[in-house]
């Protein structure tokens, strides 16, 4: 990026970092404005790219906000982020033909665990019963795959869900002629 680009898109950073952090911090502008003794209609200005601040005034809104005056004027981080394929952990469960059970999750959410779960034909994998209470909803993305819960039997075909208690016995087996891919959703019950 040309010093000319930086530049120009300074005020612009300075608006957005402004607006972005006063709010996530569940400030009013009024707020900000008595924390870092700047009159609010400074930081109006400012939040709107047509101020042209001091360093002094800078300094004071970084300092109220607990951030340096490069993370202020700095381009805005992307809130996202990629977790490349094979840096989630996957792991293979069963015996015989096994089952590729991959987290979809890198943060986790509490009581709930998403899984991909690639099934080949001939593969069969006893569920671990969870806590009682606990539901479990079952997609299949791709392919068939019978479910076994509570000695009851689930014939599952591209584009249904099962919805069943988890903290029963349950199994998942692949009859077919052709891998099932299935995703798991474990809502857990309040300990």
């Amino acid at each position: 990026m040309s010093k000319d680009t930086l530049l120009d898109r300074l005020p612009e950073n300075l608006a957005n970092n402004i607006k972005y952090l006063r709010e996530r911090r569940g400030l009013t502008q009024g707020r900000l404005s008595g924390l870092c003794g700047v009159p609010r209609s400074t930081l109006a200005n400012l939040e709107t790219g047509s101020g042209n601040p001091t360093l002094a005034v800078l300094s004071a809104i970084a300092s109220a906000l607990q951030i340096t005056i490069e993370e202020l004027l700095s381009t805005p981080r992307a809130q996202g982020k990629v977790y490349p394929k094979g840096s989630l952990p996957i792991r293979e469960r069963g015996r015989g033909v096994k089952v590729t059970v991959s987290k979809l999750l890198p943060d986790p959410i509490v009581g709930m665990e998403i899984d991909r779960m690639k099934v080949p034909t001939g593969a069969l994998m006893k569920g671990v019963p969870h806590r009682p209470g606990t539901r479990e909803y079952c997609y299949c993305e791709s392919g068939s795959a019978v479910i076994w819960t509570a000695g009851e039997r689930f014939d599952l075909s591209a584009g249904d869900v099962l919805s069943f208690q988890g903290d029963q016995a349950h199994s998942y087996t692949n009859e077919g002629r052709a891998d099932a891919v299935l995703f798991s959703v474990v809502t857990l019950a309040p300990l």
